[in-house]
């Protein structure tokens, strides 16, 4: 069986996690899920708003609440780590769906450290205003976050895959990954 490794990259609050739950529940292959969240929640609370690690800024972006994140060198490290612990799960033979918030930097790291397998890159979409209102609606989210987010996630990025969470359901999705990575 050929490792294969979905990373899914969207904005917050787009529903990367709800297609990777339904993507378990359907793919033929065991697929672990790695999540963003995860390895930012190993870092004593204390760096989660420290310069060292992330710190989280609200500013007024033409009249609505934005969130601004800088990662310092702790919170760099951690993220850089767990791109290092997927190509470590991929070696051992694991097969998995990436959960992230990324770059195109970040891509290109994974592309590098992943240039042994089947990896490929699904741009999870949808539009700012549906976001805005799934931040209102999880409560456990920043009010602003998917606004600043937004314009950069998928800047300079390259899908092998783009799905909109607006008009497509989290299991509708995962069907669309399963027959396009034959998983």
């Amino acid at each position: 069986m050929t490792t294969k490794i979905i990373i899914l990259n969207g904005v917050g609050s787009v529903g990367k996690g709800a297609i990777a739950k339904a993507l378990q529940a359907v793919a033929t292959v065991p697929l672990l899920h790695v999540q963003m969240d995860v390895f930012m929640a190993m870092l004593p609370e204390g760096y989660q708003d420290h310069p060292d690690g992330f710190t989280y800024r609200t500013v007024d972006a033409d009249g609505h609440p934005m969130v601004v994140i800088k990662t310092g060198t702790v919170g760099e490290r951690a993220l850089r780590g767990m791109r290092h612990a997927v190509a470590a799960m991929a070696a051992q033979g694991n097969s998995l769906i990436v959960d992230d918030v990324m770059l195109a930097e970040e891509a290109a790291h994974y592309a590098e450290l992943l240039s042994d397998f089947d990896a490929y890159f699904v741009g999870v979409f949808a539009p700012l205003d549906v976001l805005k209102a799934r931040e209102r609606q999880r409560g456990n989210r920043m009010i602003g976050l998917a606004r600043w987010q937004y314009d950069r996630v998928h800047r300079g990025m390259t899908y092998d895959l783009e799905v909109d969470t607006s008009s497509a359901t989290p299991a509708a999705c995962a069907n669309l990954i399963k027959k396009k990575f034959q998983l």
